[in-house]
């Protein structure tokens, strides 16, 4: 069998495996070993071939690997639906008491249904708050 057919079912072995593991640590030698088989397949010595191979596995794990582990790390910056919500200030509208079951604020132009995060503590209407999560419907608000 060729020296290039190798390379490539290296390469192949290399790709599936990164698809496994998804830790992007086997793919750079998947590239490696394509670019081996590359330079097997136009008559280069074996020697040849390892050297790209290790050569270019180095180079791009040197250089993709640490961009690709601070794409893994990076927060989602687009939240939607009610977890957009939460850090967002509100005004109360009507008093907030958890022991009488009251309270509502204008929270993005909507009216919301509104709780103490604190079971204790009291807001009157007026009052900024701030959202610190939500449940349900109901909004759970504090200083």
């Amino acid at each position: 069998m060729d020296a290039w057919v190798l390379w490539l079912i290296a390469a192949v072995i290399f790709a599936i495996g990164e698809i496994a593991s998804m830790g992007f640590f086997l793919a750079p030698f998947a590239g490696g070993a394509l670019v081996a088989a590359l330079v097997a397949a136009v008559g280069a010595p074996d020697a040849a071939s390892w050297v790209a191979f290790l050569l270019v596995s180095l180079a791009l794990l040197a250089l993709l690997r640490p961009l690709a582990r601070s794409h893994r790390r990076m927060p989602a910056r687009l939240r939607t639906g009610t977890a957009a919500l939460v850090g967002r200030s509100a005004v109360v509208v009507e008093r907030i008491s958890n022991t009488e079951a009251v309270g509502c604020v204008r929270l993005e132009g909507e009216l919301w249904t509104a709780r103490a995060f604190d079971e204790d503590e009291v807001f009157e209407a007026g009052a900024r708050v701030q959202v610190v999560d939500i449940k349900g419907a109901t909004a759970l608000v504090a200083e």
